[in-house]
């Protein structure tokens, strides 16, 4: 496998053969066994939409407890056509997990709503079991019914009972409790005692359906690569530009970019320079310089600049394709935590059957027999343990986190390692100034920061931004440009008071001839650490060199202590340089032998692949397109709300207020749940098998053998809403000592877009020349943020479709000084929002005239308070 632009991927990460047997064959029909069938339902309805569109088919059965598919043939069909057709399901069997539902459904449409009605219907599942009930307790009150017909809807109620009962002793011939239900059911029945039965059967069947809910919960969203890609490109074709669909792009088509837009392809620059940002593909936190010659890829987006593409890749050929593929072979596990509890009661069912036998044989009572078979420990666990599951996701949902399947419960708990991407993840994905170098004496760094703000002014540049950003937090005046030149790749120079001012990379200092070793020989330390460096010239000498990098998370320091107090490993997985990444882990006490620098995306699934191979049970935690394969291989994959549409649609666990603390707050809620899933395990075990040693000593009541085993399996059910209270205290290491440690931080500075908005309503002094780059003078009066409920933030994809644009467009104006104005004026409520880049979600501006000095920072904090217990 190679790791450069022009990459291979292994086949082994590529190819995943689903497993099949042919079971049984005759000339008009075929069994064929599939072991996906019966933890996969997309994978299974997309299969048997694809065998629905062949010629010569009859008929399709499909019984996913059997992991089985009957095929039927029409009777006039040849041997020959049988060939060619089973030929076509054996393709069919591989083809159903690399292709979406939705496409199978577009081209036999016939087969639409077969597919989509077998969701789980829950009152056709639980008509009949609830009839029974209703029927035995009127029956148990002495209400005049015909005794046949309560029994009659009690035995055709449990049909489905019967069903798994028979399939596991003769397919897997094992003996599953559905047999000792089905036996206790029945025998009940034939006693006249309608409502033990009926109880038991509304219980066992509802028990199914939480089961079956659970897991189509947890189907991974289908990816739509062109989703990924854009839908339309802009292709030059006889000297024309044409829009066309994604679609119709081909291989040597030259492809134009504008700013702000998607790459749709991979492919070579023929024409122009622009700043790629390419973090959600590569994890690089920077934009990136791309000239003629260079290569680019689909789904990054052009910061600036105008290039022209010759299309070498295109659709799943491209990197993010890859990408797609990779996910899509990653392996299907089962979802369904409950499937061990109900391991544990089937193996007590052949004692369970045994001891009732012999003791019906050496009493001669068979009441006494079928007491014990009342007294089954697996309608308690089967149907308290998806409870707890579930309430547990309830109460971690209404929490901000959301958990998509219960088998992430079970695995949340095991885990040992925890793989972090860097960029967005562990950092704040923006840029930010973190210090000013200077080389001369007779500068200071308020001045050589004014000019730098000054020149970069009038870029979009993340860089710029964030050296604007810095200058108007330190209250800086902006001046104004003469003369303003913009060179893609190098930096910016600038006419400022009649001094010419250069602001750009090492590559324009040398283009200039402008040398900068003394700087380097006074500062060594620049050669290290997290940041990257801006040079700023005037009039053709060096003045200094301004640090910028990704600065961590508030809280990313404190959550890796937690989690290696916790005895879980972390590692970073980044695509910067390694210089970089290891000083990001020096900075969290990772080791650097747990850091893999310059990771494309197949070195991310091999790093996660290893890890799981050495026996670790291992969780990865990543917001971009170049994460989601690594997601995908990963025991439990974490995202966040405003991470790229791919990354959050396959992740087990998405963080939506988009706070790493929730990690933490995941385990724990996890850890929780396991515990009263222990707990009712064991509610339900003493007290049936105590009633077991009773039943075979002395002889047991039938009434009151009822009454212990579902007064146990009521006991454990009620247990099991217990995590809807959630934890009842939080002693999760190292998160309350954080909690405790960090005092609440209340902001009295309005960010850079506050305060151009808030120019409607205080005093503003507009920089000579310079219109629009107002500075708010110290009278002015403040536009407060004022914290709101959760829903009133918006994600970025939100905010995009509420005010009518594109999340690309969102994320290219979110930094801008207008983006108060800009949003209010195309928002259908005329609100105006702004980007909270620590929690990075869109909060609406509550404009509230308060001046400066009359706000002190101790009633600002009360007020807060005193808001957040109110919500």
């Amino acid at each position: 496998m190679q790791l450069d632009n022009h990459f291979e991927v292994s086949p082994s990460l590529v190819e995943y053969l689903v497993e099949y047997r042919i079971v049984h064959r005759t000339t008009h029909r075929i069994r064929i066994r599939i072991p996906r069938l019966r933890n996969d339902p997309e994978y299974a309805e997309t299969l048997r939409s694809l065998i629905q569109g062949f010629e010569g088919i009859d008929q399709i059965r499909m019984n996913a407890f059997a992991e089985s598919i009957v095929v039927e043939y029409r009777p006039e069909i040849s041997p020959e056509a049988v060939a060619a057709v089973e030929v076509q399901i054996v393709q069919a069997i591989q083809r159903a997990s690399e292709v979406s539902l939705e496409a199978v459904l577009a081209l036999n449409p016939e087969s639409q709503d077969e597919s989509e009605s077998e969701g789980v219907d829950v009152w056709e599942r639980l008509g009949l079991p609830g009839l029974g009930l209703l029927l035995g307790f009127a029956a148990m009150i002495e209400v005049p019914l015909p005794a046949l017909m309560v029994g009659a809807v009690i035995l055709i109620a449990a049909r489905p009972v019967y069903d798994r009962a028979f399939s596991a002793l003769f397919r897997d011939r094992e003996l599953s409790i559905d047999l000792l239900d089905g036996l206790a059911i029945t025998l009940h029945t034939i006693q006249g005692s309608f409502f033990a039965p009926a109880l038991m059967l509304g219980m066992v069947e509802g028990g199914e359906v939480i089961r079956d809910i659970t897991a189509r919960s947890s189907n991974r969203a289908s990816l739509d690569l062109l989703s990924c890609l854009g839908t339309e490109a802009i292709v030059e074709r006889d000297g024309r530009e044409l829009h066309v669909p994604i679609d119709q792009v081909i291989v040597g088509d030259r492809v134009i970019v504008y700013p702000g837009d998607l790459i749709p392809v991979d492919g070579t620059i023929v024409r122009g320079a622009g700043l790629v940002d390419q973090c959600k593909l590569t994890g690089e936190s920077i934009p990136v310089t791309r000239v003629k010659g260079e290569e680019v890829f689909a789904s990054t987006i052009l910061v600036d600049g105008h290039l022209c593409i010759v299309a070498e890749r295109i659709g799943a050929n491209t990197r993010a394709g890859v990408i797609a593929n990779l996910m899509q072979s990653a392996p299907v596990h089962d979802t369904r935590v409950s499937n061990f509890a109900t391991r544990i009661a089937n193996q007590l069912v052949a004692p369970t059957l045994l001891l009732s036998a012999i003791v019906g044989t050496v009493s001669g009572d068979v009441g006494r027999a079928i007491s014990l078979l009342t007294l089954d420990v697996g309608t308690g666990i089967r149907i308290s343990v998806p409870t707890t599951v579930l309430s547990a996701l309830t109460y971690a949902a209404r929490n901000g986190i959301l958990i998509r399947t219960g088998r992430t419960i079970e695995l949340l708990c095991d885990v040992d390692v925890i793989v972090f991407d860097k960029t967005g993840t562990l950092t704040q994905g923006q840029a930010g100034v973190t210090g000013i170098k200077l080389l001369r004496s007779d500068v200071s760094e308020t001045h050589l920061l004014t000019m730098a703000a000054t020149a970069e002014q009038g870029l979009t540049h993340p860089v710029a931004e964030a050296i604007i950003r810095h200058a108007r937090n330190l209250q800086l005046s902006l001046r104004s440009c003469d003369e303003w030149e913009y060179h893609v790749g190098l930096g910016v120079k600038a006419h400022i008071d009649g001094r010419t001012v250069l602001v750009g990379s090492h590559r324009m200092m040398t283009t200039w001839q402008i040398p900068v070793q003394e700087l380097h020989n006074r500062y060594p330390d620049l050669e290290s650490g997290p940041h990257s460096l801006v040079y700023v010239a005037i009039d053709g000498d060096l003045m200094g060199v301004i640090l910028y990098s990704d600065p961590l998370r508030a809280e990313s320091r404190t959550v890796v202590q937690a989690l290696q107090a916790r005895g879980i490993e972390v590692y970073i997985l980044s695509g910067d340089e390694a210089r970089i990444a290891n000083a990001i882990a020096d900075d969290l006490g990772i080791p650097r032998g747990n850091v893999y620098a310059e990771a494309f995306p197949e070195r991310k699934v091999e790093v996660v692949q290893a890890l799981h191979e050495s026996g670790k049970t291992v969780a990865f935690c990543g917001d971009g397109i170049n994460d989601s394969a690594a997601l995908a291989y990963a025991d439990v994959s974490i995202s966040f709300a405003a991470a790229s549409g791919i990354a959050r649609e396959t992740a087990d666990v998405v963080l939506m207020d988009d706070r790493l603390t929730q990690l933490l707050q995941a385990l724990h809620i996890a850890e929780h749940a396991m515990e009263i899933v222990t707990q009712n395990i064991a509610m339900v075990i003493v007290p049936n098998l105590s009633a077991v040693l009773a039943g075979v000593l002395f002889a047991l009541n039938p009434v009151l053998a009822i009454l212990i085993n579902n007064g146990s399996a009521i006991l454990a059910e009620l247990n099991g809403l217990r995590p809807l209270l959630g934890p009842s205290q939080v002693t999760m290491d190292g998160f309350s000592s954080m909690i405790a440690s960090q005092p609440a931080v209340i902001s009295l500075t309005t960010t850079d877009q506050e305060q151009s908005f808030q120019s409607e309503w205080g005093e503003v002094q507009t920089a000579k020349d310079r219109p629009r780059t107002p500075t708010i003078s110290a009278s002015a009066i403040q536009a407060v943020s004022l914290p709101v409920s959760r829903l009133d933030t918006l994600i970025q994809k939100e905010l995009a479709t509420r005010l009518g644009t594109s999340p690309q467009t969102i994320s290219r104006r979110k930094q801008q000084q207008n983006f108060g104005q800009w949003s209010r004026d195309r928002d259908p409520d005329g609100v105006a929002w702004t980007y909270e880049a620590s929690s990075q979600v869109f909060r609406p501006i509550r404009a509230k005239p308060i001046p400066v000095h009359t706000f002190p920072a101790r009633r600002a904090g009360e007020a807060w308070q005193a808001r957040r217990r109110e919500a």
